[in-house]
């Protein structure tokens, strides 16, 4: 069947989505960019001050929902999805963007840090498909879930990532399991999986210093296009998996890197 218009598959128009990670660099783009497509959105984190400064931005006027939660407890996850279907009637897609990372030779790190890491990484993200899945299976219809995961999901690095690489390497995986556990339903699950983007935590890494400029020349040596990526990188692929555009991909993980894994 012949679509007159492609584009209109590309649409969110009516579609309820959560955010979790909201107040994040890029929770924070995705919610904008989502919302000028046309989604209802439901913003969750910790930061209420934050969510609540983004919830009155013009694009997401009349069609806004703050959970202020961090999926911690199944109690939180449920609380967030349960903001979303109270609010705009249904769920139809999440975006789990919240998570952490803490950097420290492995001799060295505490395994309190360690788990803290794998916390917020993994079991966050878990939790969230857990009460995503209950709400979707449901209701029916189908739904679309995106993970966000790491370049070091799939490369190690030599400085202290001994928790991070490992974390972002099982949500590549709890995607792919989902994927095909809730594929008979019509739900689809992918992972997005970035290189450095712009954020408070790699502001240095933009910085015009020498610590800056070497940093950027070592990663660009491995970046074909010679550039980090800014939250906005990320929108026009989320609105992709999110949208209609993408119903018959699921299980896969889709790196906004620039080249890097291609090296």
């Amino acid at each position: 069947m012949t679509v007159s218009d492609p584009t209109s598959r590309f649409s969110l128009a009516g579609k309820s989505l959560v955010i979790t990670g909201a107040s994040g660099a890029m929770g924070r783009e995705a919610a904008l960019g989502l919302g000028a497509a046309g989604a209802s959105i439901t913003l969750a984190g910790g930061n209420v001050g934050a969510l609540e400064e983004l919830a009155a931005d013009p694009s997401l006027a009349g069609h806004v929902e703050i959970a202020p939660h961090r999926p911690d407890t199944p109690e939180d996850a449920e609380a967030i999805i349960r903001t979303a279907v109270d609010a705009f009637g249904r769920l139809d897609g999440m975006l789990v963007a919240s998570g952490m990372n803490k950097v420290a030779p492995i001799v060295d790190q505490p395994v309190e840090d360690w788990e803290s890491v794998m916390d917020a990484n993994v079991k966050g993200s878990w939790l969230m498909c857990q009460a995503a899945g209950r709400a979707l299976l449901d209701q029916g219809g189908g739904g679309s879930v995106v993970l966000v995961s790491s370049t070091r999901g799939k490369l190690g690095h030599p400085a202290g990532y001994s928790a991070y690489c490992p974390s972002k390497a099982a949500v590549d995986l709890l995607g792919k399991t989902l994927a095909a556990e809730w594929g008979p339903s019509g739900i689809r699950v992918n992972v997005i999986a970035p290189t450095v983007f712009r954020s408070e935590l790699t502001a240095w890494m933009y910085a015009d210093d020498e610590k800056g400029r070497a940093t950027r020349e070592a990663m660009f040596s491995r970046i074909p296009l010679k550039r980090f990526a800014e939250p906005e990188d990320f929108v026009g692929a989320l609105q992709y998996l999110l949208s209609d555009a993408s119903t018959f991909v699921t299980g896969q993980v889709l790196y906004l890197d620039g080249g890097y894994t291609a090296c």
